[in-house]
């Protein structure tokens, strides 16, 4: 029995009618991992039959126990999870089994889910693409020879390839948004502070978040829910108890009368129709544009963030931020190394993430920094003027592409087509002006090439963002189940 494109509402018909079991999934996902060529997994839970079987008797015994009854999860390893290993992409933790899960983890678990493995993703997420010294390159779903993304690579390839039914990533600047991009999904970076960082490595802690990647809009929905939460080890979830939110499966319900929006598009996001690796993307997603006009929203054209390139650089904080956040992170844990130092004396990371000769430069104490506080100002005033472009032009959302170019192949990277500074990704506006966005798939280059396109909200409007990427979904029904992630 084919499980392809099952979703959680697909599953638990299939338990009440008989015709499923957790068990017979989880294995139907192993098989699947076992025979991918796409290197999206890290690590198999050695018990994930065990609590499927679990799942099975629970609910023989009184029915679902909760949203995410005996669904196979897929974790990036940047999560610890008791008893599994967890590398956060370095191969210096290859063997480093945690005594506790990440909150994120425990919320999973408590809502029913099975943790079936762990995903790749680049050293310590710091990075665009797949590169890892504990796992080498991450394959794309829909083209084997390009990479899959990063830093939630492997969430990325695997939910698309059906290795599992849904994934959690992490975000700090696009690390959700650029593999759900490049492999067809939808993935969701929320407001900072809805979402439990506690257990995840950091890269900026106050731009960090875990995030739901799926392929559907409602299986997004219910895996968010069970992930948002306080948690009183992590100070920015003061959010998720005191700011008002929607039930957000209430917002993907009825979608089909949901896309009469005003629609911001950011014409500074686009790259060069000059450009062979941009202008595919300009294609199709102004080609999306244009249906969603058809659909019935109000496009407002000709956004623009000025001298946005600038605005972007003038907010980045890793140089500074990301090595203490780092160190500070191993400190408590018992692993091989305690510092960031120490990885890069080792030089212990994949080559190609670049990002890691920036960041040893950075200082030990970031808050004494005046460069690194006037950055953070940046970022408070950058937030203020993409706000403005929401105030005064009264829009909804803005769009524009993910990713201004189309996934580059493993060589095109290998020999150095882009570095930590040079990579087109959009994803970078929302990370550094705070603010939550969605990246839904929106169609194929003449290639076969899986292009996202970035809905941008205002903080705490996560339930906006999946209502409009429900009503695309409904309308135009854009996922495409790979055909090539078994080469």
């Amino acid at each position: 029995m084919s499980f392809e494109e099952l979703t959680i509402s697909d599953l638990h018909d299939g338990l009440r009618s008989g015709t499923i079991t957790s068990v017979a999934l989880t294995l139907w996902y192993l098989d699947r991992i076992a025979e991918s060529a796409l290197n999206a997994v890290v690590s198999v839970n050695p018990k994930a039959l065990a609590e499927a079987a679990a799942a099975d008797a629970e609910f023989a015994a009184g029915g679902l126990t909760g949203p995410l009854h005996g669904v196979p999860v897929l974790i990036k390893d940047q999560a610890e999870t008791k008893g599994i290993p967890t590398s956060f992409g370095s191969q210096l933790f290859a063997d480093y089994l945690p005594d506790r899960d990440a909150t994120v983890v425990q919320r999973l678990r408590q809502a029913g889910a099975i943790i079936l493995a762990k995903t790749t993703m680049c050293d310590f997420a710091a990075g665009w693409f797949s590169s890892s010294s504990r796992s080498g390159h991450t394959s794309n779903a829909y083209a084997t020879n390009r990479d899959s993304g990063g830093s939630s690579a492997g969430s990325g390839s695997g939910v698309a390839a059906n290795l599992g039914l849904v994934g959690v990533g992490e975000d700090t600047g696009g690390s959700i948004r650029i593999p759900a991009s490049f492999n067809n999904l939808f993935g969701l970076r929320v407001t900072t502070g809805l979402i439990s960082r506690v257990g995840f490595s950091p890269l900026v802690h106050f731009q960090d978040t875990p995030g739901p990647m799926a392929r559907t809009t409602v299986d997004l929905a219910v895996l968010l829910e069970t992930m948002v939460g306080y948690d009183a080890q992590d100070p920015f979830t003061v959010v998720a108890a005191t700011a008002p939110r929607a039930p957000y499966a209430d917002a993907v319900t009825h979608p089909e009368t949901l896309l009469s929006m005003r629609v911001g598009v950011l014409e500074s996001g686009f790259g060069s129709d000059d450009n062979a690796r941009s202008a595919p993307v300009n294609v199709v997603v102004r080609a999306a544009i244009n249906e969603l006009a058809g659909r019935g929203a109000t496009l407002v054209p000709e956004l623009r963030i000025a001298e946005l390139g600038a605005a972007i650089a003038n907010t980045s904080v890793y140089v500074k931020q990301s090595k203490a956040d780092v160190t500070a992170f191993l400190a408590g844990r018992p692993g091989p190394v305690h510092r960031f130092e120490d990885i890069y004396q080792k030089n212990a990371f994949h080559p190609e993430n670049d990002l890691f000769h920036g960041i040893m430069t950075g200082p030990d104490d970031p808050d004494a920094d005046p460069e690194n506080l006037r950055l953070r100002l940046n970022q408070q005033h950058f937030q203020r003027r993409v706000l403005a472009l929401f105030a005064d032009n009264d829009v909804d959302v803005i769009v524009y592409p993910t990713v201004q170019v189309v996934p580059p192949t493993h060589e095109e990277l290998a020999i150095g087509l882009y570095t930590a500074s040079t990579f087109p990704t959009n994803t970078v506006i929302a990370s550094q002006a705070g603010l939550p966005a969605l990246s839904m798939p929106v169609g194929l280059t003449a290639d076969g090439l899986p292009i996202g396109l970035e809905v941008l909200g205002v903080p705490f409007s996560e339930h906006v963002l999946l209502r409009f990427a429900a009503a695309w979904e409904a309308a135009t029904r854009p996922r495409r189940a790979p055909t090539d992630a078994h080469a």
